[in-house]
């Protein structure tokens, strides 16, 4: 049974995971920026080291691809994840996949194996979606579900255009988003969750993938003076605000179903000690692996806003995105489950509870994901951490799984 080269994956996580440090030792490659065209050059170099062809797509996405005369033309099994950070991140999230995806090409191409189709890794742009909106970019383009164009004007929070900067980096690709259609695609990647490591399991089978529902809500009351408006008579947009965050938690902590939901942003305005706040905006959260569940979720806040419209308060409600929950491919997964045996390993399905760029490319073929465990269930985090061990078993997974949808001979 052929395995990856650990020292090789391994090194390279830890050199790309070098990439990118500030003056006070934080990981910051956000999209686009120096720091990204670092880790990019870097990844390309390794792509033409291992000799794949290196194909770069106007969104910026990168592609390394083994292909033959007798295979050339086919749909390819793509691998992938992204290689863009958070602010202050860990050396796995996204890089891990990449890479992996990298040393299962090299492997097989080392084991004189020819496969049936090509085979190819994908680092697809802005997954993280810190400077730019929306995250899973870079595969929400290719698969068809935002024009090219309309992502290309993006701005980021520092007032730069997409488009421009990946020009700027010489990231800006000739080729068409979706140029290159996969068979079947792959992503390895860290749970980024508590699941696995509790449980002493080493490789989760990711079967579906929540749906996000994101929305920042406005509500605007009236401002006025902290000391000598009575209780009865004030129409605070703060108070109402920690309402709408009680009722949220509330409903989905007294749920028996998977539901969760984050106000992770929340300002006031005027935002003075002594004032009642005239305005609160904050953003909303909601994620479930079921649709009606979702939706039903929605509603719910919907109906609660709208109690606070007839209390006098003025509701704005702004969608950011929304995703349905995606199932994953069922033959993909059982081929997963089935490599995992082979390993002499334990294996449990699950649900993904962070989106991913699996989640893009199921759009457009079939699609599955592996998961390895996450010390502490902690990421976007310098904290993140995998064992040296699990990141070479995650990844010899992938090659097994790979080796059967390539069907390669000897």
């Amino acid at each position: 049974m052929i395995a990856v080269d650990a020292q090789r994956l391994l090194g390279r996580i830890r050199e790309l995971g070098a990439v990118g440090r500030d003056g006070e030792g934080r990981l910051i490659r956000l999209a686009a920026s120096d720091t990204d065209k670092q880790g990019r050059d870097l990844f390309v170099g390794w792509l033409r080291q291992a000799g794949l062809d290196v194909a770069i797509d106007r969104i910026g996405n990168i592609f390394g691809i083994w292909q033959s005369a007798d295979n050339a033309g086919k749909a390819p099994v793509l691998l992938g994840s992204h290689i863009d950070t958070v602010i202050d991140a860990g050396i796995y999230d996204g890089c891990y996949g990449v890479l992996a995806g990298l040393e299962v090409i090299e492997t097989l191409k080392a084991s004189g194996l020819s496969p049936s189709r090509p085979l190819a890794v994908a680092a697809f742009t802005n997954e993280e979606g810190v400077r730019f909106s929306p995250d899973m970019m870079g595969s929400l383009v290719h698969a068809g579900g935002v024009d090219v164009e309309a992502a290309l004007a993006a701005v980021g929070t520092d007032g730069s255009t997409l488009g421009q900067e990946l020009a700027r980096i010489g990231y800006a690709g000739e080729r068409e988003p979706g140029f290159l259609k996969p068979h079947i695609y792959v992503e390895l990647h860290i749970e980024q969750g508590p699941v696995l490591e509790r449980e002493c399991i080493p490789i989760g089978a990711v079967e579906n993938l929540q749906g996000i529902s994101w929305q920042r809500i406005t509500l605007d009351g009236v401002a006025n003076h902290a000391g000598t408006t009575p209780m009865s008579m004030r129409c605070d947009a703060g108070y109402a605000a920690a309402r709408v965050v009680t009722f949220l938690h509330d409903r989905a902590a007294a749920s028996n179903s998977p539901t969760v939901v984050t106000v992770g942003t929340m300002r006031f305005e005027p935002n003075a000690i002594n004032v009642i706040p005239s305005r609160a905006v904050f953003t909303v959260d909601l994620r479930d692996p079921d649709e009606q569940r979702l939706q039903a979720q929605e509603a719910a806040l919907a109906a609660f806003l709208e109690q606070l419209v007839a209390e006098g308060i003025t509701v704005t409600v702004e969608r950011l995105a929304r995703f349905e929950p995606v199932v994953f491919d069922g033959r993909v997964v059982e081929l997963i489950e089935a490599a995992v045996r082979k390993r002499g390993l334990a294996s449990r399905r699950m649900t993904s509870g962070a989106g991913h760029d699996a989640q893009m490319i199921a759009r457009i073929a079939p699609a599955a994901m592996i998961f390895v465990p996450s010390a502490g269930g902690i990421s976007h985090s310098p904290h993140e951490h995998t064992e040296d061990a699990e990141l070479v078993a995650g990844a010899n997974i992938l090659l097994d799984v790979v080796a059967e949808l390539a069907e390669l001979k000897g």
